[in-house]
């Protein structure tokens, strides 16, 4: 029988990385949740209102695919272009995509409310391409979209509903990070038709190398999140060497270019109230009003980190399903207002 290969380190139920560098992320945990964690195909007709398609594109973009969203539109009702929402991932920059059902089932839902395309970007994970990596693939998304608007490249979906004069950015957890990352470069450069019109950080992974209070004394309440997590990922996706204190988890930290010298959109940053990382998700919210930052917080109390991506707990649990109803409104009005 052949040597089984070392594991080295591994996050419980989530990812085992090896002595060789491969890394599996089959998931371990419940079998009775795993479907949240299983790809849900694509499908060009409308299913409840909503049309889903995967694009590979070249290497030319820098990003490996997209998953696209489009709500049915009726074009009698004199409807206009649809802003478009760019969605990033969670996972501590280690492990999902975005085509697994916890992403499927809420922008679904939020496509049809809102009244969006979302463009939900396929990000490199690490520990195989740790950071800038995925911060590199959010940005290249809006050259492609700016490559689409100019018409260099061509998107029937986006050019025919889309309104590139309205991007916004939404990332959960990690991805919330991202959505700072991404608007602040975005904010120092040219975009040509490509206009972003507002960030929704949703439970950002803002941190500090020095436990927060939270961290200390909450219990979390949910599977997406635990202190394990926290530590392992970032470990595994910061450049080597750096601590939680690096700019991507730590934006208003000092070693971060300061707040108020960046060019940014306005934003909603939704927060859990039960979330471990909560006081430094609010630090950070703090410091962008006190830097001059048109910014808007939503607290869900009573629900953990990524609560609305748990279709489990929505269904079984009237104050987890209201909460998202919550967030799915907020989310919706701040599209709205800008």
């Amino acid at each position: 029988m052949a040597d089984q290969k070392k594991v080295v380190e591994e996050v419980a139920c989530w990812l085992k990385l090896f002595e060789d560098g491969s890394v599996d992320r089959t998931w371990t945990g419940p079998p009775e949740v795993e479907f949240m964690a299983k790809p849900v195909p694509a499908h060009n007709e409308f299913i409840d209102g909503v049309a889903v398609r995967d694009l590979t594109l070249d290497k030319k973009s820098g990003i490996s695919g997209i998953r696209l969203y489009l709500p049915e539109r009726n074009p009698d009702n004199g409807e206009e272009k649809l802003p478009i929402l760019v969605h990033f991932h969670g996972g501590g920059f280690c492990i999902s995509q975005p085509e697994w059902y916890m992403y499927y089932h809420i922008y679904t839902r939020l496509v049809q409310t809102a009244r969006v395309i979302c463009v939900s970007v396929k990000l490199r994970l690490a520990p195989e391409h740790r950071l800038p990596a995925a911060c590199e693939d959010g940005y290249s998304v809006l050259l492609w979209l700016r490559a689409v608007a100019l018409g260099e490249l061509s998107e029937p979906w986006l050019e025919a509903n889309g309104d590139f004069k309205r991007i916004f950015l939404i990332g959960d957890s990690s991805g919330g990070n991202l959505v700072h990352e991404v608007a602040a470069r975005a904010g120092s450069e040219d975009l040509d038709l490509v206009k972003l019109a507002g960030g929704i950080p949703i439970h950002p992974g803002f941190l500090r190398a020095e436990r927060s209070k939270s961290e200390l004394e909450k219990k979390s309440d949910s599977p997406f999140l635990t202190l394990e997590m926290i530590d392992k990922f970032l470990m595994l996706a910061l450049p080597v060497g750096s601590t939680k204190d690096h700019p991507i988890t730590c934006p208003m930290g000092s070693a971060a270019p300061a707040l108020s010298s960046l060019n940014l959109p306005p934003f909603l940053v939704v927060l859990a109230e039960n979330d471990l990382i909560f006081d430094t998700e609010l630090e950070y919210c703090d410091a962008m009003k006190k830097a001059g930052k048109d910014v808007e917080v939503l607290v869900n109390p009573g629900v953990g980190h990524s609560f609305y991506l748990n279709k489990i707990a929505i269904e079984m649990d009237p104050h987890t399903a209201s909460e998202t109803d919550k967030l799915i409104g907020a989310v919706t009005n701040f599209i709205k207002k800008h």
